[in-house]
């Protein structure tokens, strides 16, 4: 009996939903169902829906992408000037811009004009006087015999064309008509891309109004991709492209605006040839070097002491310039270091040609800054991070 009342007190004593939860019996949790795969399936087809949009875009502009480049790069550089420009015209973008690529035209067309004058009278002298028959080879030094490897064969080909230069002629046509399709080939390929470079200057002049607009978009896309620190590169990429055309391009220009001044004062032959040879030596980083000492060397032959001496005291000159300047200008305003800013000029230029000269750059200051960003940007140490 009293263990009876007891139970019954307990009972009495509990809840009644307890009570039915206590003697209800306990049934097992029904197995979760498999998680369903079709939101997977919806974003991987999404995904793939994107990625085909993307690649046929980029097979559409893919034509015009050296184009768009190139203008790009050229409205980033000339747009303190353009800025220069509207204020002096009374603010009058549209004449600014009209001036610039005016401007930048006939800086193209201007030597390249020339040169083409230049080729075409030596041709034509040239095929004067071998129609006339006094076309003449002097004969060859006997030094060239000692020169290693091909001495001996170009002192015999030189001696039989100082001879009887028609004969020479008639033997080496084959190998001339082959050169000679070769170099063809190879000034068309110079002309499409020439034309290119005209069409991007031509679209640059288009594109510095809506400069401000477009750098704010490619920030705010820049973010999206990496935060704040992608508007950084972005203003880094800019300066980089400045700073390279201000000591690269306009270095290489100016010296070849001297080399050419100095050419024709002292009565080189063809002046305008061996200055725009000094101008893609320079803005290749090979330097002018490779034009001004067979200049020299050719003044010091041909020419009186006094005036050989001069033309070489101002070759040299001339060649210093690239070496004083170029570093100054080249990382003015740059935190990234000068030697990462030079081997990216010199190794974009070697692997992508002159518009490796601007990607190069601007490719290895954004990498070094992403170095040290993360470099600088340290992990807390366990200990540290452990609450005290």
């Amino acid at each position: 009996m009293p263990t009876v009342a007891k139970h019954t007190a307990a009972g009495a004593s509990r809840a009644p939903g307890e009570a039915a939860m206590d003697d209800a019996p306990v049934k097992a949790e029904p197995a979760s169902a498999p998680a369903s795969i079709e939101p997977r399936v919806t974003e991987f087809l999404r995904l793939g829906v994107l990625a085909l949009f993307a690649y046929w875009s980029l097979t559409l502009v893919a034509p015009f992408a050296i184009i768009a480049i190139w203008a790009g790069i050229l409205a980033v550089a000339l747009f303190p000037l353009f800025r220069a420009l509207t204020a002096l015209f009374g603010g009058r973008p549209r004449l600014a811009a009209a001036a610039i690529t005016l401007l930048a035209l006939a800086v193209i067309a201007g030597p390249l004009a020339a040169i083409a004058l230049s080729f075409a009278e030596a041709v034509q002298a040239l095929l004067g006087k071998l129609a006339a028959g006094t076309l003449t080879v002097p004969a060859p030094p006997e030094a060239v015999r000692d020169w290693p490897l091909i001495g001996e064969r170009l002192h015999s080909a030189w001696a039989q064309a100082s001879g009887n230069i028609e004969a020479t002629l008639q033997r080496l046509a084959p190998s001339l008509l082959q050169a000679g399709g070769t170099v063809l080939g190879k000034l068309a390929g110079i002309g499409v891309d020439l034309i290119g470079f005209i069409v991007s200057v031509i679209i640059a002049g288009f594109l510095f109004r809506p400069g401000p607009r477009l750098g704010e978009g490619l920030k705010l896309f820049a973010r999206r991709v990496a935060g704040e620190r992608g508007a950084g590169f972005v203003d880094l990429a800019a300066a980089t492209i400045r700073n390279v055309a201000r000591g690269v391009i306009g270095v290489a220009l100016l010296q070849a605006l001297l080399a050419g001044l100095a050419f024709s004062l002292f009565g080189i032959p063809a002046a305008s040839v061996l200055a725009f040879a000094v101008l893609i030596f320079c803005i290749i980083q090979i330097g002018p070097a490779p034009v001004l000492l067979p200049v020299a060397i050719w003044a010091w032959m041909s020419m009186d002491t006094r005036a050989a001496l001069g033309l070489t005291l101002i070759l040299v000159l001339i060649g210093l310039i690239d070496n004083v300047l170029k570093p100054m200008l080249v990382a003015r305003g740059l935190k990234t270091p000068m030697l990462v800013i030079l081997a990216g000029v010199i190794g974009g230029t070697l692997s992508y040609g002159l518009i490796g000269l601007f990607l190069g750059p601007i490719v290895l200051g954004v990498f070094y800054d992403l170095v040290a960003a993360w470099i600088r940007s340290q992990p807390p140490r366990q200990d540290e991070s452990r609450p005290a």
